[in-house]
C-alpha cells in the first residue's frame, strides 16, 4: 500500500514545502513593515495585491502551462517565488512590496495549479478520498509550520528572507525528478456569475463576505499582534492556531449542517464570528495567552463557514457541476480576499489595533443576516438529496484545480 503512495508523497513533500514558503513569507512582511514603520494602509494592500494576483494567476497561468508543459512551467513559478522572497529582503520599500507582492501571489497560483493538477492525475477513485485528505493534513501544517519559522528567527534581519527562499527551492525537487508522465493540460478558469447566483444566493454572498474577512484577519492579524505589544513567537502561534481552531471546528460544524438547514449553520457560525469579533473590540485584551485564546475562539467560528458555504451551494448542483460550482465560488472568494485588507487597514489607521476585527464583525454579520432572510424565502434541500460534508481549506492557498480531487468529482474521472 506504501508503494502505491510514494509518488503521491512525493508531489505532497513539493507542496509542503512550497506552502510552508507562503505562510513564512506572508507573516514576515507584515511584520518586519511595521518594525520598518510602514503605513498601515500600505500593510493592508500588500494582502490586496497577493490576492488580486493570485486571481489573476487562476485565470491566466493555465495558459503558460499549457504552452511549456508542467514541469518547466512548475519550475519557472518556485523560481521566481524564491526570487521574490529574495528581493523583498533586499528591497525595504512599500511600493516595490506591494508590487512583488502581486507576482507572488500569481506565481503561487500558478504552483498550486501544477502541483494539484499532477496529484489529480495520480489519485484514482479508491484513492481519491485518501488524497484529498493527505492534502488537506498538508495544507495546514505546513502553513503552520512556516508560520512558527517567525518565532525561531529574528524579524529584523534578512535571514528569514532566505529561509523563505531556500524553501521555495526546495518545492522544486519532488517535481524536477519525477520521472512520471506530465498530467493533462490545465482547464480555463470561468466566473459565471449569473448561474452562480440562481444556484445558491446565500453561498454567492457567503463567500464574497468570508474573503473579506479572511482576508483582513490573514494579512493584519500580524500587524493587530505587535501594535497590542505581544511576542513575535506569540503573534505566530496566534496566526497558526486561528486556522487550525477552524480545520478542527469543520467536523462538527459539517455533521450538523449535514442534518439541518445548512444556512442555519451558516447564520449561527457567523454571528459567533461576529460576536467573538466585537468582544476583542470591547474587551481589548493584551495579555499574550487571553489574546490567543480569544483570537482561536473567532477562528473555530470564522474557518467554519466556507466549507458549509460550498456544501450549501453544491446541494443545489448535480455532481458534474461540482467543480464548475466550487471554483466559481472560490474565485468570488479570491475577490473578498482582495477587498478584506483594504477596509481593515483603513479602521485599523483611524481607530485601534482591535478595530480590525470591526471589518470582520460586519462581514459576518451581513452574512448571518442575509443567510436568515433567505431562509425564509427558499425551502431547503431535502436531507436525502444532499452531498455529504467534506472539509475545504478556506485558505487562499487553494485553486480551482484542487477541487478535481474532492471524492465528490468521482463520478467525473476516468
Amino acid at each position: 500500500m506504501f508503494t502505491a503512495y510514494r509518488p503521491i508523497l512525493s508531489l505532497l513533500r513539493g507542496t509542503a514545502f512550497l506552502l510552508a514558503a507562503s505562510g513564512l513569507h506572508s507573516l514576515l512582511l507584515p511584520l518586519r513593515g511595521q518594525l520598518e514603520g510602514f503605513s498601515t494602509a500600505s500593510l493592508g494592500l500588500l494582502g490586496t495585491a497577493w490576492a488580486g494576483g493570485f486571481v489573476a494567476g487562476c485565470f491566466f497561468a493555465p495558459r503558460l502551462v499549457r504552452r511549456v508543459g508542467h514541469v518547466r512551467a512548475f519550475g519557472a513559478f518556485a523560481a521566481s517565488g524564491a526570487i521574490i522572497a529574495l528581493l523583498t529582503g533586499l528591497i525595504i520599500d512599500e511600493v516595490t512590496w506591494i508590487v512583488l507582492r502581486a507576482f507572488t501571489g500569481f506565481t503561487m497560483a500558478g504552483a498550486f495549479m501544477v502541483i494539484e493538477s499532477w496529484l489529480n492525475e495520480k489519485a484514482t477513485n479508491q484513492n481519491r478520498g485518501t488524497v484529498f485528505g493527505l492534502y488537506m493534513m498538508v495544507t495546514y501544517a505546513s502553513i503552520m509550520g512556516g508560520q512558527m519559522i517567525v518565532a525561531a528567527g529574528d524579524v529584523g534581519n534578512a535571514s528569514l528572507f532566505m529561509i523563505t527562499g531556500i524553501f521555495f527551492c526546495l518545492a522544486l525537487i519532488p517535481t524536477a525528478v519525477s520521472s512520471a508522465a506530465s498530467p493533462k493540460p490545465l482547464q480555463n478558469v470561468s466566473l459565471d456569475l449569473r448561474g452562480l447566483y440562481a444556484n445558491s444566493p446565500v453561498a454567492v454572498a457567503a463567500c464574497f463576505l468570508i474573503g473579506v474577512a479572511n482576508g483582513a484577519w490573514g494579512t493584519l492579524g500580524a500587524v493587530y499582534g505587535a501594535r497590542i505589544g505581544i511576542s513575535t513567537a506569540q503573534i505566530a502561534l496566534m496566526m497558526s492556531l486561528v486556522v487550525i481552531a477552524g480545520a478542527v471546528a469543520q467536523i462538527p460544524a459539517g455533521r450538523i449542517s449535514d442534518r439541518t438547514d445548512r444556512r442555519y449553520v451558516l447564520a449561527a457560525a457567523a454571528f459567533g464570528a461576529s460576536l467573538a469579533g466585537v468582544m476583542i473590540v470591547v474587551l481589548a485584551p493584551r495579555s499574550g495567552t487571553l489574546v490567543i485564546a480569544m483570537t482561536a475562539a473567532y477562528g473555530a467560528m470564522a474557518y467554519t463557514l466556507y466549507s458549509v458555504a460550498v456544501a450549501h451551494a453544491n446541494d443545489h448542483a448535480s455532481a458534474e457541476e461540482f467543480v464548475k460550482v466550487s471554483g466559481g465560488l472560490l474565485l468570488l472568494y479570491g475577490f473578498g480576499t482582495m477587498a478584506g485588507p483594504v477596509l481593515g487597514a483603513a479602521l485599523m489607521a483611524r481607530l485601534t489595533p482591535e478595530s480590525l476585527f470591526l471589518a470582520t464583525a460586519l462581514a459576518h454579520f451581513l452574512l448571518a443576516a442575509y443567510a436568515l432572510l433567505r431562509i425564509r424565502r427558499r425551502a431547503p434541500v431535502p436531507l436525502s438529496a444532499r452531498e455529504a460534508f467534506t472539509t475545504l481549506p478556506s485558505e487562499r492557498a487553494a485553486t480551482p484545480e484542487a477541487l478535481k480531487l474532492d471524492p465528490r468529482t468521482k463520478p467525473s474521472q476516468g
